[in-house]
């Protein structure tokens, strides 16, 4: 899989020497800078310490199953288009080698509710799953009597690990639906059983 992060960092160059001291005990396999320009710093076929604790569609150790990719971003501001140009090229190039389906390209917060929460609201993956990229979901009807084991039914067939109610619906809401606030309603549900309908992870914990 992929996993998608910000630096929140004050800019490129303090991301880059953070990634790179080997006492900050963090690393990446990518980072792009808010210009566009790309490192590589750990080989793909190399385990980077990105993710931590955490888990998607029934696997954890993410990191030991996953490329991150960290962006130049502080976290709420908007990504720069000459970034987003060169995640989709590089995105495009990883999943086309290696075989990764759009289901497999999360977020941190995807992946870890509880503690984390980028690349955070800014970022856009409905962008992304225009190119193919990632996934989106489709036109629904909000549900008439959303309900929590419901939802977290749902979110758990798509991927998402257990957490926190209110971290679990933080990270599902900046994914796709970031202006929404209040409570859980009929449409984050109808949301996620589509996506859970459409994108099932099957035994395996892996995406079709």
């Amino acid at each position: 899989m992929v996993v998608i992060h910000h630096t929140a960092m004050t800019d490129a160059a303090a991301a880059l020497a953070r990634l790179c001291d080997p006492v900050s005990e963090v690393s990446a396999h990518y980072l792009i800078g808010a210009d566009g320009r790309l490192w590589a710093l750990v080989d793909e076929e190399a385990r980077a310490w990105h993710a931590g604790a955490g888990g998607w569609g029934g696997r954890g150790d993410v990191n030991s199953a996953s490329i991150g990719i960290e962006l130049d971003n502080p976290g709420t501001a908007p990504f720069a288009a000459p970034q987003m140009a060169v995640l989709e090229a590089l995105l495009a190039d990883i999943m086309a080698r290696r075989a990764i389906p759009a289901t497999r390209v999360i977020g941190h917060a995807c992946m870890a509710p509880d503690r984390k929460d980028d690349p955070g609201p800014r970022f856009d993956w409905r962008r992304l799953a225009r190119a193919g990229l990632s996934v989106w979901p489709g036109p629904v009807m909000p549900a008439r009597a959303p309900d929590w084991p419901a939802f977290r039914a749902a979110a758990t067939a798509f991927g998402y690990p257990d957490a926190a109610p209110d971290k679990l619906l933080a990270a599902f809401r900046d994914r796709f639906r970031p202006r929404a606030t209040g409570p859980l309603d009929g449409l984050d549900l109808a949301l996620i059983r589509d996506l859970a309908a459409r994108f099932p992870v099957d035994g395996t914990g892996r995406h079709p």
